[in-house]
C-alpha cells in the first residue's frame, strides 16, 4: 500500500514560502491539505538554499530556514543506493536532460512507496514512469 506522504520538489518548496512568487497562493493552499505528510530530501533542501540565496539574498534564506525548522517535515537523506537509481533514471532518458534533484526524488520516492509529488516542474515528473507505481500524482 503507498505512503500517504508527499515528496516535495524545490520548485514547491521555494514558492511555498516566498510570497512574492506568481504560485504563492495556490502552493500556500495545496500545503496546508498535506501539512503533516510533508518529505524533503537533503538534495532539495540544498537547492532551494541556493534558489533563496541567488534570487532574494541571505536574509531570504534565513527566513526560509526559520519557517522550515518551525514546519518540521520530514527531513531525508539521499543513500548511495537512491543515487545508484537517480543515476540509472537519467541513463533511461537520456535526451530528456533531467534534473539531479529531480533523479533523487524519484528514487527516493521508490524506496519510501511515495506516489505523490508536489511540484510546480510538471514537464520531469510526467516523463519518468517510477518502479513502484504506473505514473506519479503531481500536486497541485
Amino acid at each position: 500500500m503507498p505512503s500517504n506522504k508527499v515528496i516535495i520538489d524545490s520548485s514547491y518548496l521555494y514558492t511555498l514560502f516566498d510570497p512574492d512568487d506568481n504560485n504563492h497562493a495556490r502552493v500556500l493552499a495545496s500545503a496546508k491539505t498535506i501539512r503533516d505528510n510533508l518529505v524533503v530530501l537533503n538534495v532539495t533542501l540544498t537547492e532551494t538554499v541556493f534558489l533563496f540565496s541567488r534570487n532574494r539574498g541571505m536574509p531570504a534564506v534565513r527566513t526560509f530556514i526559520a519557517q522550515l525548522i518551525r514546519n518540521q517535515p520530514q527531513l531525508e537523506s539521499v543513500t548511495f543506493h537512491d543515487l545508484e537509481r537517480a543515476s540509472e533514471v537519467m541513463g533511461t532518458y537520456p535526451t530528456a536532460e533531467l534534473d539531479f534533484v529531480d533523479c533523487c526524488l524519484t528514487a527516493v520516492a521508490e524506496r519510501l512507496d511515495i506516489t505523490q509529488i508536489a511540484t510546480l516542474d510538471r514537464r520531469d515528473f510526467s516523463i519518468i514512469r517510477p518502479k513502484h507505481c504506473d505514473y506519479f500524482e503531481l500536486i497541485p
